[in-house]
């Protein structure tokens, strides 16, 4: 007989604590909109509660079960909650996160070929899709990654191998709305802060057009190799895109690659609105999706596209002698030379099992009831007294604030900053700032499927009660 192994259980002992944690689970789903958001508790009161030594000895499956949905789950912000909408919200998909324990039940490797065809095949399957959303050619391809912030990287990286001399005088072009990921991708790949040129947004949170021409056209007479733009297809701010086809127009004009971050806003490209902004997305060189965020999946789910799949090979494969063994026999695509990670999970199981689970028309039913929800808040921002827009719902984000004529304009600035510790504490709704023209902005990012208009309407009473409450302090 196998000796059996300290660390396993018997078979129904197994299925007790699995059907225990999809009980909490759905539980957890049902109760969610009357549960308070979480709160952030300090350091030192957080300390005692979960400070322990290594265990020695086991403890039931149940305590250690009871001790995370008492001690830490009440002790986090629940980015799911559908009054969650500060930074972008990450509400979940049943479906996914059934086909993540999959995954990780049967710890399915999607590195190469040789052991994992089956998964590897599911993520190209899935890419596919993603690519012919976006109108990308044949050619195009990409793997999933960890996040948007590595998605950026995996792409910028496909850029800067492309231009042998972009290393040492390499100049590279974005917004001053573009995503903090993209600023550390490049530093990770070597460019130093001189070479990173970042234009000051137009009025409409939008990269310059006439003003990246004219400093291409600048760098170029100072000895400079312009090599990259990056766009910004939905900012973190406001929801803005960047004139893709225009940019593209002069990316090809110029000879540069043009890539996207598209984390947040690329996937509404399957409502209306989406389409109508994110024109010019399928001539780009690359692209950073996030299905984590607008398609509703568990973390841990951001998508690198590039428009000739074989640039990522070239940026990133390295044969080591202990992984020869892969390039004999039958041939496929081993993905792990196609990005940074050798040991890669399976996270498009849970995009590929949601979509064929609920087709791609609940996905853009969802969508646009969030970009709903987002002209919701807008409208009843306008019938506030003292609230000014500082920019109208767009892709499911609005951003304004609270100027009473009795606050000069710093005040006003800690005056709203102040809005969102009194709601955090609070509990019932959430909200984040920003700063938007020198001055503190607040932001609301409708992207719960589970929101409801009544939530919405609450969450904007609940700030301009507190913001006339604490007007008095200021």
């Amino acid at each position: 007989m196998r000796p059996k192994s300290p660390l396993d259980f018997d078979a129904e002992t197994m299925r007790h604590m699995g059907y225990r944690v999809v009980d909490t689970l759905v539980d957890y789903w049902q109760r969610l909109p009357e549960l308070p958001l979480g709160k952030r508790p300090s350091p030192e009161a957080l300390a005692p509660l979960l400070s322990e030594p290594t265990p020695q000895t086991p403890q039931p499956f149940e305590a250690v079960l009871n001790a995370f949905l008492q001690t830490v789950l009440p002790n986090i912000v629940k980015v799911d909650h559908p009054r969650y909408f500060a930074f972008v919200p990450a509400p979940n998909d049943y479906v996914g996160v059934l086909a993540d324990f999959l995954a990780a039940g049967m710890n399915i490797f999607v590195g190469t070929w040789m052991v994992g065809a089956g998964a590897t095949q599911v993520e190209r399957v899935v890419v596919r899709w993603l690519c012919d959303w976006f109108g990308m050619p044949e050619s195009a391809g990409g793997l999933f990654v960890s996040g948007g912030s590595m998605a950026n990287l995996v792409c910028l990286a496909a850029a800067r191998q492309r231009y042998p001399d972009a290393l040492t005088r390499g100049r590279v072009y974005y917004s001053d709305q573009t995503h903090s990921c993209v600023a550390r991708a490049w530093r990770i790949l070597g460019l130093r802060e001189e070479q990173l040129c970042v234009l000051p947004a137009n009025e409409q949170f939008q990269i310059p057009l006439e003003a990246l021409s004219a400093q291409i056209e600048r760098d170029r007479a100072e000895g400079w190799l312009p090599f990259c733009v990056v766009a910004n297809a939905g900012t973190t701010n406001t929801g803005a895109v960047d004139p893709l086809n225009a940019l593209a127009d002069l990316c090809e004009q110029e000879g540069l690659w043009l890539h996207a971050d598209g984390a947040y806003g690329a996937a509404a490209i399957l409502t209306e609105e989406g389409k109508q902004r994110l024109q010019g997305i399928h001539r780009l060189d690359s692209l950073a999706v996030d299905p984590h965020k607008w398609l509703y999946q568990p973390m841990m789910a951001g998508c690198a596209i590039v428009r000739d799949f074989e640039r990522l090979r070239e940026a990133f494969r390295i044969l080591p002698p202990y992984l020869q063994d892969k390039e004999q026999g039958v041939q496929g695509i081993d993905l792990c030379d196609y990005g940074v990670e050798l040991s890669r999970n399976f996270r498009a199981l849970k995009l590929w099992m949601a979509l064929k689970t609920h087709g791609v028309e609940a996905f853009r039913s969802a969508m646009e009831w969030n970009l709903h929800l987002a002209r919701v808040a807008e409208q009843a921002i306008r019938s506030l007294p003292h609230w000014r827009l500082l920019s109208p719902a767009t892709m499911g984000i609005v951003a304004f604030r609270y100027e009473p004529p009795e606050l000069n304009a710093e005040q006003a600035d800690a005056l709203n900053r102040a809005l969102v510790d009194a709601m955090l504490n609070d509990g019932f709704a959430l909200v984040s700032s920003t700063r938007l023209r020198g001055r503190t902005a607040l932001r609301m990012c409708t992207l719960n499927p589970r929101a409801t208009e009544a939530d919405v309407h609450a969450t904007v009473q609940r700030l301009d009660e507190y913001a006339r409450q604490k007007q008095r302090d200021f």
